[in-house]
């Protein structure tokens, strides 16, 4: 199980202070990533990545949120990114998106959206390192969990058991205390947690607290 801060939620004048917050608690940071197209709000791109990557050996896990991704994945990866997922209704060009990703030497990821059938994914379980299932719309943090959502985290790890594979499944989107262990019944390996985290006064204490809620989930799979 691994909980994934999203430094979205965090003071957008202090991320050198959120990352510092979380070193030793966790073993990975999010990167939420948007476009202002492909989801309506904007928030940053590979500057930022550069800037904080000298100041953390965490994960960077980026979250591209963005139309047709495969035009600047190069500067994500240069930037320092670990973990790059791509969405799935977001080019034509997917399989050939993952393969840029992996052939940099980096881990990647494929998203789906709330309306996008989990079955989109199956075919191109053999070019991910893993999935992010979006379980609220995405374009905005603070958002509720869709429960529907877990129902197709659900159908892809039957899917993933019955073909023997071990693709860690990650959640994005209204995670706290209450929802990550109902994410995590239904298959989920990896927590995205924005607000639960850097909208507490103590993200240490709040990543604590999601762990034990999670431990409290023995069931679900």
């Amino acid at each position: 199980m691994r909980i994934a801060p999203s430094i979205l939620a965090a003071d957008f004048g202090c991320f050198r202070a959120a990352l510092e917050a979380i070193e030793g608690a966790v073993d990975i940071v999010h990167f939420d990533v948007m476009d202002g197209h492909f989801v309506p709000n904007l928030t940053f791109g590979p500057a930022l990545i550069r800037a904080l990557r000298p100041a953390s050996k965490l994960v960077f896990d980026v979250h591209l949120m963005i139309e047709r991704p495969e035009t600047s994945l190069s500067s994500y990866i240069d930037a320092g990114a670990d973990r790059v997922a791509i969405h799935h209704e977001a080019t034509p060009h997917v399989h050939r998106a993952l393969m840029m990703i992996r052939e940099a030497g980096r881990q990647a990821g494929l998203a789906i959206n709330p309306g996008t059938p989990v079955e989109a994914v199956f075919p191109l379980l053999d070019a991910v390192d893993y999935v992010l299932v979006m379980t609220v719309n995405p374009g905005f943090g603070g958002q509720s969990l869709i429960p529907a959502t877990l129902k197709k985290v659900a159908a892809l790890r039957r899917r993933l058991a019955e073909g023997g594979r071990r693709i860690p499944i990650m959640v994005d989107g209204g995670i706290d205390p209450t929802t990550i262990g109902p994410a995590k019944a239904a298959g989920a390996d990896e927590f995205v947690a924005g607000t639960a985290v850097f909208g507490t006064g103590d993200p240490r204490a709040a990543i604590a607290a999601l762990k034990e809620a999670a431990g409290r989930m023995t069931g679900g799979r």
